[in-house]
């Protein structure tokens, strides 16, 4: 279920085990993408009404990642980035205020296809990654 979401942050990391810098999580363009990826994948997960795009959410995943390399990041930060329980529950909490800040719930699938359909219809960043069926 978790497809979507674990292809779109780890799509073409050849890590190690190496631990991410600590600036990567203060990378706010790169961090409200991902968040963007996240809220897409559980709405498209929750939702029967709604898909999602793989193939835009694994480009979009594809520029983040050319981000943070231009940045500086090696393939192997990221990597640890991207793939660490602590920073994956600190997406879960950001994506679940940011449902809350919009009137839904992580544990509502209903309020959730709601969110889904308003951001298909604002053509917003989650948007792009989803398609009502």
């Amino acid at each position: 279920m978790r497809i979507l979401l674990t292809t779109a942050l780890a799509l073409g990391l050849a890590g190690g085990a190496s631990a991410a810098r600590a600036d990567l999580a203060d990378e706010k363009d790169i961090n409200a993408g991902l968040l963007a990826v996240a809220a897409a994948d559980k709405i498209r997960r929750e939702c029967a009404d709604i898909s999602g795009k793989f193939w835009a959410a694994r480009s979009y995943a594809n520029q983040l990642e050319d981000m943070a390399r231009k940045r500086g990041y090696s393939d192997a930060e990221i990597d640890a980035y991207v793939n660490s329980d602590a920073e994956q529950a600190k997406m879960r909490e950001r994506r679940n205020a940011y449902f809350k800040s919009k009137g839904a719930s992580n544990l509502d699938a209903a309020s959730l296809c709601r969110l889904g359909q308003e951001e298909i219809k604002n053509r917003s960043r989650i948007g792009s990654f989803l398609k009502a069926k």
